[in-house]
C-alpha cells in the first residue's frame, strides 16, 4: 500500500516536471469561446515540430544504431505505460501492412497487457518488474532495440523496461518529454523532446502524445528506409492484404517503372505479387526466380539487385 511519503515524494517529482507544469496564463481557459480555444490548442501543437528538430541529431543516432541491429535479425520493441504504451503499439501494428514486416519484428509492448489499449490498468505503469517480465516473456536478446516511452521520463514500467533490457546487452533507447530524465539516463541512447506545459496541465497525451507519435514515425520509418524496405520514397514492400492496397500495389509499380497495366499485372504474376520483385522483373529484364535471388543476395535492397542485374 503507498504510504502518505510516497505520495508527497511523487508529487514533489511531478511538480519538478516541466509536462506537469501549470500554466496561468489558461487558468481562464474554460471561459473563452471555442474558436479561440482551439486557436490557442493548434498554436501550442505549432511548436511540437520545432522541439522535435532540436533532436534530430540523437534521433539520427538512434535510428543508425536499431537498423544496424535490425539488419542482423533483431527486433525493435516499444514500451511503455498509458498514452505512450499505445502509441508504441500502434506504430508497431502498422509496420506489417507498411513495409511486410513479420508481426515479430516489430513489436509494442504496454503495461497492463492488450486490455490497457482500450482501459487503464491499475498500478501496472509503477511496476518495473512487470516491464522485466514482458520482456523476458519475448526473449530480448542483444540483437534486439529496446524503447522505452514515458513523457514524464520518469515512469517505472518505461525505465524498468529499459533496464532490463540494456542488461541483457540490447540496444535501448529512451524517449521522454523532460530534460534530465531518468529514462534518457538509463537508455544509451537519450532522446528529450521537451515540449513544454500542457494545454491542460498535465495531459501528456497532447504535445507530449504528439511528439512521441512524430519521432517513432521518424524511427520506424527510416529504419525500414534503412533496411531497403523502400525504392526512393516508394514502399516497395507493401503487403497487398485488402483492395486498397492491392490497388496501390499496382501503382507503386506503375510510378517505378512506368509500364502499362498489361506489363504490370504479368510482373505481379510472375513474383506471385511482390511488389519489389515485380518492379526488379520489369526494369532489370529478368525472370521472377532471378529477381527473387538478386534481392536474396542484396539483402532486400531493390537498388543493389537492380545493379546486380544489370550487370548479369
Amino acid at each position: 500500500m503507498t504510504s502518505t511519503a510516497d505520495h508527497a515524494d511523487l508529487r514533489a517529482q511531478l511538480d519538478a516536471l516541466t509536462t506537469e507544469a501549470f500554466r496561468p496564463d489558461l487558468a481562464e481557459i474554460d471561459r473563452r469561446s471555442t474558436l479561440d480555444i482551439a486557436r490557442t490548442m493548434n498554436d501550442e501543437d505549432a511548436a511540437v515540430p520545432a522541439a522535435v528538430a532540436a533532436r534530430l541529431p540523437e534521433i539520427a543516432a538512434a535510428i543508425d544504431a536499431t537498423a544496424a541491429r535490425m539488419a542482423r535479425g533483431g527486433r525493435l520493441v516499444y514500451a511503455g505505460a498509458g498514452t505512450a504504451g499505445r502509441l508504441g503499439v500502434l506504430d508497431a501494428s502498422e509496420c506489417p501492412p507498411t513495409f511486410n514486416t513479420d508481426p515479430s519484428q516489430v513489436l509494442g509492448l504496454i503495461a497492463g497487457g492488450p486490455s490497457a489499449l482500450v482501459s487503464a490498468v491499475e498500478g501496472a505503469e509503477d511496476s518495473r518488474e512487470l516491464a522485466a517480465e514482458d520482456l523476458s516473456a519475448i526473449g530480448v536478446t542483444a540483437l534486439d532495440t529496446v524503447v522505452g516511452i514515458s513523457a514524464s521520463g520518469r515512469t517505472p514500467y518505461a525505465v524498468g523496461a529499459v533496464e532490463h533490457a540494456r542488461a541483457r546487452g540490447a540496444l535501448t533507447i529512451g524517449l521522454s518529454c523532460n530534460a534530465g530524465s531518468t529514462l534518457a539516463a538509463a537508455a544509451e541512447h537519450g532522446i528529450e523532446v521537451v515540449v513544454g506545459p500542457e494545454l491542460l496541465t498535465g495531459s501528456t497525451r497532447l504535445k507530449a502524445g504528439t511528439a512521441q507519435k512524430l519521432v517513432l514515425n521518424m524511427l520506424s520509418t527510416i529504419t525500414m528506409i534503412r533496411l531497403g524496405k523502400t525504392y526512393g520514397n516508394l514502399m516497395v514492400d507493401v503487403r497487398a492484404s485488402n483492395d486498397k492496397l492491392r490497388a496501390r500495389s499496382r501503382r507503386i509499380v506503375a510510378l517505378a517503372t512506368g509500364a502499362g497495366e498489361p506489363e504490370i499485372e504479368a510482373a505481379l504474376s510472375r513474383t506471385d505479387g511482390e511488389v519489389k520483385n515485380a518492379i526488379l522483373t520489369l526494369l532489370g529484364d529478368v525472370d521472377g526466380p532471378t529477381a527473387a535471388r538478386l534481392l536474396d543476395a542484396s539483402g532486400g535492397h531493390l537498388r543493389a539487385a537492380l545493379a546486380a542485374a544489370r550487370n548479369l
